[in-house]
């Protein structure tokens, strides 16, 4: 019962007496809705957005605490057909649990950074992130291709708004545009591989066409045509992930958008990654244990490509953004090890990254809101001034190369053991020396931002933080330590998820190298 292969078999045995995946996605956009129409004043669209933020965050405790974790089927399911091949079929397993929970804690913590950071008027910047909040639990729970790639336009051509209407750089446009670019790019590649999905499936079986998930998996399908589909597909999702060399986006939409708000969307909540686990590897299992040794390839390169060009950046918005670059390819290389392990190590440490890297981009955007630069040369000794956001981007740093007592730790150890069960010494090597080439530029930036003296102009008065500022930093914090001590809960969530991927792809590439 825990194979990929018997999906089918167990997804049904747990229906949900009452909607709790659609309360999920309504709350927020019910919230969204009321401020955006009856709300003129900010202070009511703050409370209201927070009340809502709250709401969706205790929901998705109780998704949680409900969820059976010994139950490998997905759980809470809901279904309704909405016309032809249409259909809103929901459902959760142990992995999206987890990302719902991560989605409703980022947006809480954005909804009260969002007006800290003046990002206002409240009564429009909060619909929109509540909005967001609504799509990406939509993306997070559906098992249907169509409603993920449809909720994908949606959410992206939103959060490309925030970018454009919230940046803070006179070449925002340019952002946007090359933003738009890939991400549409992406989106068309992934909608044909989805076509390509249900017309194969309808084609082989002579029935109607569909994109549950479901009723795919044991399907032959596309058969010849699966490398194909799988390029459109890992293609399309990589470019949002962003793994090299798709990521041309990122660095323009770090340094000419807005800080925090959109990148933690686009990068705290690891959706690629998520597609990836969600459909790729359940419906293409063959293309994908062929082509895995190319992609590691491609990550392994990456990792010290994007390193090296982190190491060379004086903007610590563009140097953030090729770490993510760096570490994604770390994360990508455990996820194509294609084993229990490092299954369980990449979704870890998808969470870590997410965590991580929204804590150093809300710091860096505290930062900016005082001295208006992110320029390392015109940054230093500011420890001396705001010495909790210091110490939250160092926790965040070291969150994100793994050191212990955060959850990077014991995630990028299990990324390293799959992946020398999989590939021996060398690609683990090459992870394990890329990780500590990260430790080394993030620990400059923040001696250089936090430490050093200024190199560029005169020093000046330096705000203290606020309460307001203070309760984001010490949340960030309490979440990121309280992960990293306390991880047993959350990979006894997802193992029993992953084990069957995992014992899949084991079997079949057992099969592929027999004579």
């Amino acid at each position: 019962m825990n194979t990929v292969m018997t999906l089918s078999e167990i997804a049904w045995t747990t229906h949900s007496a009452y909607p709790l995946l659609a309360l999920l996605q309504l709350v927020p956009l019910a919230g969204a809705l009321l401020i955006r129409t009856a709300i003129r004043r900010d202070g009511i669209a703050i409370a209201l957005a927070m009340i809502f933020s709250l709401a969706e965050l205790a929901l998705a405790i109780f998704l949680y605490k409900e969820f059976d974790a010994q139950n490998s089927a997905f759980q809470f399911a809901e279904r309704v057909q909405i016309a032809g091949p249409m259909v809103y079929h929901a459902g959760v397993d142990g992995v999206s649990v987890l990302f719902i929970l991560l989605t409703a804690l980022l947006s809480l913590i954005i909804s009260i950074y969002g007006p800290v950071r003046g990002l206002g008027p409240g009564r429009f910047f909060l619909p929109a992130v509540l909005t967001v909040e609504a799509t990406l639990m939509s993306l997070f729970v559906t098992l249907d291709m169509l409603w993920f790639a449809l909720m994908s336009i949606l959410q992206l051509s939103i959060i490309g708004h925030m970018l454009w209407r919230w940046g803070t750089s006179p070449e925002k446009d340019l952002a946007v545009k090359r933003f738009f670019q890939f991400m549409s790019t992406g989106i068309v590649m992934f909608m044909i591989s989805v076509m390509m999905v249900g017309w194969g499936h309808s084609h082989v079986t002579e029935s109607r066409w569909t994109f549950d998930l479901l009723e795919l998996v044991n399907s032959p399908g596309v058969g010849d045509i699966q490398s194909v589909v799988f390029f459109l597909m890992f293609y399309g999702l990589a470019v949002r992930t962003p793994l090299f060399p798709l990521h041309g986006w990122l660095p323009l939409a770090a340094e000419h958008g807005n800080i925090a708000v959109a990148p933690v969307f686009l990068l705290g909540l690891k959706v690629g990654i998520y597609g990836m686990l969600r459909f790729l590897f359940p419906l293409l299992p063959e293309a994908v244990s062929y082509w895995h040794p190319y992609v590691v390839t491609f990550a392994v390169a990456g990792i010290f490509y994007a390193a090296l060009l982190a190491m060379l950046q004086n903007n610590m918005r563009r140097l953030l953004a090729f770490a993510v670059v760096s570490h994604t390819s770390i994360l990508v290389i455990g996820l194509f090890s294609l084993n229990h392990i490092a299954f369980q190590g990449s979704v870890m440490l998808s969470v870590n990254f997410g965590l991580g890297i929204s804590a150093l981009m809300m710091m860096t955007g505290l930062v900016f809101r005082r001295t208006r630069t992110a320029l390392l040369p015109q940054l230093g000794g500011l420890f001396d001034h705001i010495p909790l956001i210091g110490i939250t981007f160092l926790v965040a740093s070291l969150s994100i190369v793994g050191m212990p007592g955060t959850p990077g730790f014991d995630a990028a150890h299990l990324v390293l053991e799959g992946a020398i069960e999989s590939f021996g010494t060398l690609v683990t090597i090459a992870a394990a020396v890329g990780n500590v080439v990260a430790a080394g530029f993030l620990l400059s930036a923040f001696q250089r931002a936090f430490l050093a003296q200024r190199e560029q102009g005169t020093t000046s008065p330096v705000a203290p933080m606020t309460m307001m500022e203070r309760f984001i930093a010490l949340a960030v914090l309490g979440v990121l330590l309280g992960t990293g001590f306390y991880m047993e809960p959350w990979l006894t969530l997802i193992d029993g998820t992953l084990k069957g991927l995992g014992d899949h792809y084991h079997l079949l590439l057992d099969k592929q190298l027999k004579p």
